[in-house]
């Protein structure tokens, strides 16, 4: 079984990359599949000595890229911005993976990335919009 020790490391990495609330579902659905992926995927894999955490989610997200996967690479988008990549850099993963892993899989790794850049947006919109009418509200009572 995965040790406290793995899963506090594991829980603390997650919210360094801004994942912290990714796999609740798992945790929802069966509580050792929630342990295991936090403890021994976060909590010793991405934790090992050699790569640094920005090194471990440019490998990953192109992996993840390369397999064209319909799921889990959205999350690892914002991961890598969270991680200081760059609009830039994310875009020359996809391109550098698409020459090697096939064109139409940077297609597809760029729908999913704009996904994500458009639910980003629409929630900094919404923040922003919420803030607004707060102190909008906070004016109003002071007057």
């Amino acid at each position: 079984m995965i040790s406290e020790e793995n899963h506090q490391r594991g829980l603390k990495l997650l919210k360094e990359m801004g994942r912290e609330n990714t796999l609740f579902e798992q945790e929802d659905t069966n509580d050792d599949m929630y342990r295991l992926s936090v403890g021994h995927l976060f909590g010793e894999i991405w934790s090992r000595p050699n790569l640094s955490l920005r090194e471990r989610q440019i490998v990953t997200l192109a992996a993840n890229i390369a397999m064209a996967r319909p799921s889990g690479t959205h999350s690892h988008y914002r991961s890598a911005k969270k991680l200081g990549l760059t609009h830039e850099e994310i875009c020359e993963i996809m391109i550098q993976v698409g020459a090697y892993a096939g064109w139409p899989t940077m297609a597809h790794a760029n729908r999913q990335y704009r996904q994500v850049l458009a639910e980003d947006k629409a929630e900094a919109e919404a923040k922003a919009k919420k803030k607004s009418r707060s102190k909008i509200r906070t004016k109003k009572k002071k007057s």
